[in-house]
């Protein structure tokens, strides 16, 4: 099947079933990208959802564009980005429309209050995906002392205390972790 045509289907497949925003996309991302396609390794995507996160934008659409850019260049980024948009631009603009027609509606309320734990769920799964990565490397979770990554660890350590302590600004902890991270590497 010509690249262009994947590159849709898979975006398209993103766009449409990443329910609760870029995070929620992350594993859905990973399943097609990394496990089906075999576009990116896994240390590879890793390495793509911080440059997604780290960039202007929403993750899906930054991650497709990225995902594009490195299988098909220039015409891959944007067939992947389109595909990743419309999707989301048409059930969005259905659901606004039936929110706004049914919204006092009790079943409405129901299904809103029944979708959250889903979406949880699926923004906790992945981000704890990344953190055994980081962690541990691409072998994943063990209880060997001696393949945890030390560092990883004393970073997330500080980045999460200064996020919820000091309610310090997001974008301010990445970059200095990213600083940081860079120090210890280049030093080791």
């Amino acid at each position: 099947m010509n690249i262009y045509i994947e590159l849709l289907l898979v975006f398209m497949q993103v766009g449409a079933l990443s329910i609760g925003g870029g995070y929620a996309a992350i594993p859905i991302i990973q399943s097609r990208v990394v496990e089906q396609y075999a576009w990116l390794t896994l240390s590879d995507f890793t390495d793509l959802i911080t440059i997604a996160e780290m960039t202007p934008g929403p993750i899906a659409i930054n991650s497709a564009t990225f995902v594009g850019m490195q299988v098909a260049g220039i015409g891959g980024a944007v067939v992947a980005t389109i595909g990743c948009i419309i999707p989301s631009a048409i059930i969005v603009s259905l659901l606004a429309f039936l929110y706004f027609k049914f919204r006092s509606l009790d079943i409405v309320k129901d299904i809103l209050t029944v979708l959250r734990p889903a979406i949880v769920a699926l923004i906790a799964s992945a981000g704890l995906g990344i953190i055994i990565l980081a962690f541990w490397g691409t072998e994943g979770f063990t209880t060997d002392t001696s393949a945890l990554n030390i560092v990883s660890v004393m970073i997330f350590a500080l980045s999460l205390f200064l996020l919820r302590k000091y309610k310090l600004n997001p974008i301010a902890v990445m970059s200095g972790a990213g600083a940081l991270g860079a120090v210890f590497y280049l030093l080791l």
